[in-house]
């Protein structure tokens, strides 16, 4: 098998294995239903994943270099103005919850309560929180010199995880209370995200 070759079944299966688990948790996911929506043998995805704790633990450490990098990225970057950056990264993070409307429910119930997926989680982003440090010397800064609010970075970061993550977990019921709606659930959320920026923004900006 060419390295080409098995590097597209490996893919196929972590992207199965994330449906999987990410629809049905740790206790519900079958290896054998993974395999078959990879369409893959039983057999390649253990030859590929030796158990489904292996599995699990490559779907968790993928989701979460796939959401820390959105953090990273805009509240790291000093080249951008602090205001401009705090504004683009809750868009962006509305937007991959969006995307990822099951994985706020997986980390809640599949792996908070558990403590070796727990730690595991928390090692993966511990160097994401210097960020946090650093985030909240230039807003003081900021604030002394009267361009934002005064605010506390890590109150702020669980105010805009609470506001972006509601609507996806909420999305079922937010379907049916908005049934006779004439929009679209996309229309539903563009409101949301822009509401929620804003609402942020108004405790950020100096008015």
């Amino acid at each position: 098998m060419s390295e080409q070759v098995a590097q597209s079944k490996e893919q196929q299966i972590l992207e199965a294995a994330e449906r999987e688990f990410l629809k049905k948790g740790y206790d519900g996911a079958r290896t054998i239903s993974i395999a078959k929506s990879a369409g893959v043998t039983h057999a390649m995805l253990h030859y590929y994943f030796r158990t489904k704790e292996q599995l699990f633990e490559r779907i968790i450490d993928k989701k979460i270099s796939e959401a820390v990098p959105l953090w990273t990225h805009f509240l790291g970057n000093s080249d951008l103005p602090l205001v401009e950056r705090i504004e683009e990264a809750i868009s962006v993070h509305f937007d991959f919850v969006t995307n990822n409307p099951d994985l706020p429910r997986f980390l809640i119930n599949e792996v908070l309560p558990h403590k070796e997926r727990r730690d595991l989680y928390y090692s993966k982003v511990a160097n994401f929180l210097h960020l946090f440090d650093n985030l909240q010397r230039e807003v003081n800064e900021a604030a002394a010199r009267g361009e934002v609010e005064q605010f506390d970075v890590l109150l702020l970061f669980q105010s805009v995880l609470s506001l972006n993550i509601f609507p996806s977990v909420m999305r079922n019921m937010i379907e049916n209370l908005m049934s006779n709606n004439r929009q679209s659930m996309k229309e539903i959320f563009a409101q949301r995200k822009a509401e929620n920026i804003e609402l942020i923004m108004r405790r950020i900006k100096k008015i």
